[in-house]
């Protein structure tokens, strides 16, 4: 089953839809690339994605394990690399601190977190940094 259709606008924009629950979102290229910088970028969505898939892999070990999780936010910062052009770090500034874990339970959470897919994926093809508030 396809995941999701891509369509060129034109101008450098995107619509994505994601074919289960039709869901759009708007691409387009960043200014330092040619484009508006209106909507998020490819690369933005990438390093986006990095930190909503460990916030989420963090629910699910939470969930399974009967561990209080309710607060969870994280700044993203996407820093570009060149030749050839890519995304060379992601740096996650992540807030966990309303949950009240103790060291030990932080440590268990965050280390499923960055287990996740995505994580997964990038290995070590892209530089990531924490700053990690528990």
């Amino acid at each position: 089953m396809t995941t999701s259709t891509v369509e060129y606008l034109g101008g450098l924009r995107t619509s994505c839809t994601h074919t289960k629950s039709q869901t759009k979102i708007i691409t387009d290229a960043p200014v330092d690339n040619n484009g508006k910088g209106e909507f998020f970028s490819p690369t933005d969505l990438l390093a986006t994605a990095y930190a909503s898939c460990m916030i989420t892999i963090m629910g699910i070990y939470c969930e399974a394990n009967s561990i209080h999780f309710t607060h969870g936010t994280s700044d993203v910062i996407k820093i570009m690399g060149t030749n050839p052009r890519r995304v060379s770090k992601i740096v996650l500034k992540m807030d966990f601190s309303g949950n009240n874990w103790d060291e030990e339970t932080a440590e268990k959470v965050i280390r499923a977190g960055k287990a996740c897919p995505v994580a997964q994926t990038l290995g070590t093809n892209v530089e990531v940094e924490f700053d990690i508030k528990y």
